[in-house]
């Protein structure tokens, strides 16, 4: 077919430079668009670098996963090509249209109904019949379209080569060859794109054909009813397929005119869909389709599925040219052989794990320390100083800084270098494609516990920040698994709280054990407990799943990607700046009326004891029930912005409650020990034991989420319900395991 523009890498742009189709004058727009011209959709499979062809053209730092499912809602932006702008639209990551999932019915409908001037599907050349699928499916729906065929280096690494003129012949669209990690072929891409979309380039997209005469039959007669009940439509024969396929929502469309209007019909057909769907045309479209149905069978589904893939095979087997034999080493497949092994798989995840932990603890106390001097030792006299010297007043001055300010210093040098580590490390692992891997070593289990597969990767993301955990939980298309996984993510214990983990396992837990040893045993514990905090993960999702959110565990495709080397500089910047910065602008947030509320608790008297006094005393029953103190209790009630205040928070009330002279810095002003000895010795004085040090470690797992993340969560859920059970769900299990851990100590204690 001639008249189909197809691109391969080594061919030259053909427009010159004058025209204002040519690349050169290609302007990115981000998402700065107060008007634009062409609107233009980019669909694809999962994996095949489809949010990479969009940042590529849009100038936008779009995070590019390398799992399925990173893109689950809409992203937009723009370019302009000489005078035209054109919106970019990136839809989910899709296998089909079929519309059995959220992210299928996103895409599907986008393309049907906002009817995109042109649709760019972006697929993998290394696994071409599989991409095609969807292509096909595609073209189904509409008549302008591009296929991006990426990865190309990818599949001439593994012995394949795509002819993209024959594929372009084949499939009636223009084909345009990328490697869209080095922008190679984006130039192509869009002067195609705008050729497309301006009418110089005709498309004429092949239709897959029924093998059966009788269901092609059918096809035609329901086609030809809904040309005549709506004259212009312009997916008559899509939309009969869909019919006799019993597509209830493409039904619900119909009905409601919504799909008649949407459709580009004729005025008087749009008028019959918008203002009659109880009569006339719609119910004899729909009855004709009941009537069909019977005639196709209850294996119309199967066949249609079958002649996809049917089809799709023998496209890709005509453009592809194998390169000889395939090399008998293939890396990727030695490397899943060990990281999805039965024996080795969960040793080599936990080791990682633990080493990204490691490196997180180790790597962020450097910086933490500097931001601590920075920010503590050295501005916030010099804020003091500043009060002094404009004749501030003495308690607004302690609100300001010792509360407010103090507060969101404390969150920022405990919160932000770990973070930074964190969320970097975790991207890398993301884009190496070693996540899908923990995904697909813990679907059994999660599937078992009446969970979704993808719950393993929301939880990982939770030991970075459980905010983070929650709005990743994004991924996955069932609301019940969906609530399960938001539920359960504070059983991961945050970066906030390994600052507490740590150090109350340094003082009563490697104090326990010789001296060469008691760093690993303290590590060891903080292991237990974060080990602990997953098994708590697989109980209470199997609990759910079984009472409250009751259901089928889900299936989900899971593509294993490819190895792929991680951008370093890329990651970092996406890390920090759609990660680590939004969450850290939340905590600091709430982190300040905190310190507000712990300065004045401090500071205001009833009678002759303080209201934290006070409140201290009447916690103190409730506390040394279950193994804690009134301290701890009135700490976790003060510190809920932010769990990483919780240690100078107990620090200051317990330097309150025990009346340690030249201890603290004033009433209500956190602060922390210049050693771990002193620390120690503190404690002591307060009354804590080993079991005290335990039950802390276990109700720093156990406890209420952040204000931070239970703002996300009502983001997310947008329930109040919801909402307050994964609020007190953990509070009502720290308690109880508190209390049984206590109950059978002092039993065995004596």
């Amino acid at each position: 077919m001639s008249n189909i523009r197809n691109k391969t890498l080594d061919s030259p742009p053909a427009a010159c430079a004058g025209c204002q189709h040519h690349t050169g004058n290609l302007v990115k727009l981000g998402v700065n668009m107060d008007r634009f011209d062409y609107v233009v959709a980019l669909a694809g499979n999962p994996n095949t670098g489809k949010s990479t062809v969009f940042n590529s053209i849009t100038g936008l730092k779009q995070h590019t996963g390398n799992w399925p499912g990173k893109t689950v809602a809409r992203a937009e932006g723009g370019f302009a090509l000489g005078d035209r702008r054109f919106k970019l639209v990136d839809l989910p990551g899709t296998y089909s249209l079929l519309s059995t999932t959220v992210d299928e019915e996103i895409a599907r409908n986008f393309i049907l109904f906002a009817r995109p001037d042109v649709t760019v599907v972006v697929v993998d050349a290394s696994h071409l019949e599989r991409n095609l699928n969807l292509v096909l499916q595609v073209l189904e729906i509409t008549d302008r379209a591009v296929v991006c065929l990426n990865l190309v280096d990818e599949a001439k690494r593994h012995g394949r080569t795509i002819d993209p003129r024959r594929l372009a012949r084949d499939l009636g669209v223009p084909v345009v060859a990328t490697v869209a990690r080095s922008r190679k072929g984006i130039e192509e891409l869009l002067d195609t794109v705008a050729g497309v979309a301006s009418g110089g380039i005709p498309c004429k997209p092949r239709r897959l054909e029924r093998r059966s005469r009788a269901s092609e039959r059918v096809v035609g007669e329901m086609t030809a009813t809904i040309e005549q009940a709506f004259p212009g439509l312009s997916n008559a024969r899509w939309l009969s397929l869909r019919l006799l396929d019993g597509d209830v929502h493409v039904e619900e469309a119909l009905r409601s005119g919504e799909l008649v209007e949407m459709g580009g019909g004729a005025p008087a057909a749009r008028a019959v869909g918008a203002e009659t769907a109880s009569g006339g045309a719609v119910l004899r479209v729909l009855e004709q389709a009941r009537s069909l149905r019977w005639e196709v069978g209850p294996e119309f589904q199967d066949s249609l599925v079958e002649d996809l893939y049917a089809e799709a095979a023998r496209v890709a087997d005509r453009a592809t040219i194998v390169d000889g034999e395939r090399p008998a080493f293939d890396l990727d497949r030695a490397i899943d052989n060990l990281v999805t092994s039965r024996w080795l798989g969960f040793p080599m995840m936990i080791g990682i794990l633990m080493a990204v932990f490691w490196l997180t603890v180790s790597g962020a106390n450097v910086p933490s320390g500097m931001l601590s001097t920075l920010l503590i030792d050295r501005l916030h006299p010099l804020l003091h100083a500043f009060g002094g010297s404009i004749h501030m007043p003495a308690w607004l001055a302690g609100f300001l800084f010792d509360g407010v300010y103090l507060a969101t210093a404390w969150v920022v040098s405990v919160m932000l270098p770990p973070m930074a580590i964190f969320f970097p490390l975790f991207t890398l692992l993301e884009d190496f494609g070693y996540l899908a891997r923990v995904s697909f070593n813990l679907d059994g289990m999660f599937k078992r516990a009446g969970a979704h597969g993808k719950q393993a990767l929301t939880m990982s993301m939770g030991f970075g920040c459980n905010a983070a955990g929650v709005v990743a939980t994004r991924i996955i298309d069932s609301p019940r698994e969906r609530l399960i996984a938001i539920i359960t993510n504070n059983f991961s214990l945050c970066n906030g709280r390994w600052p507490t983990q740590i150090l109350i396992a340094t003082i009563f837990i490697g104090a326990l054990a010789p001296a060469h040893v008691a760093g690993l045993v303290s590590a060891g514990a903080v292991v237990v407990v974060a080990l602990l905090g997953i098994g708590m993960t697989f109980v209470v999702s199997w609990l759910l799943s079984r009472t409250v959110l009751k259901g089928e565990a889900s299936s989900f495709s899971l593509e294993l990607p490819p190895y792929r080397p991680p951008r370093f500089w890329r990651t970092l910047y996406t890390s920090i700046i759609d990660r680590t910065l939004i969450v850290l602008w939340r905590a600091v947030v709430f982190a300040a009326p905190a310190g507000a509320v712990i300065w004045l608790s401090g500071n205001i008297h009833i009678g002759d004891a303080s209201v934290a006094a006070h409140l201290v005393r009447a916690f103190d029953p409730v506390g040394l029930l279950i193994g804690l103190n009134g301290v701890i209790l009135l700490a976790y009630v003060v510190a809920i912005p932010a769990n990483e205040i919780i240690i100078p928070t107990i620090l200051m009330l317990t330097a309150m409650a025990v009346g340690a002279a030249g201890v603290s810095a004033g009433a209500g002003v956190m602060f922390e020990l210049d050693s771990t000895a002193d620390v120690r010795q503190l404690l002591a004085a307060g009354g804590w034991t080993t079991l005290t040090g335990v039950n802390l470690m276990l109700f720093s797992l156990l406890h209420n989420p952040c204000s931070t993340t239970i703002f996300t969560i009502y983001k997310e859920t947008r329930s109040h319900k919801w909402t307050a059970v994964a609020s007190l769900l953990p509070v009502v299990m720290g308690f109880g395991v508190c209390f049984l851990v206590a109950q059978v100590w002092r039993l065995i204690a004596g």
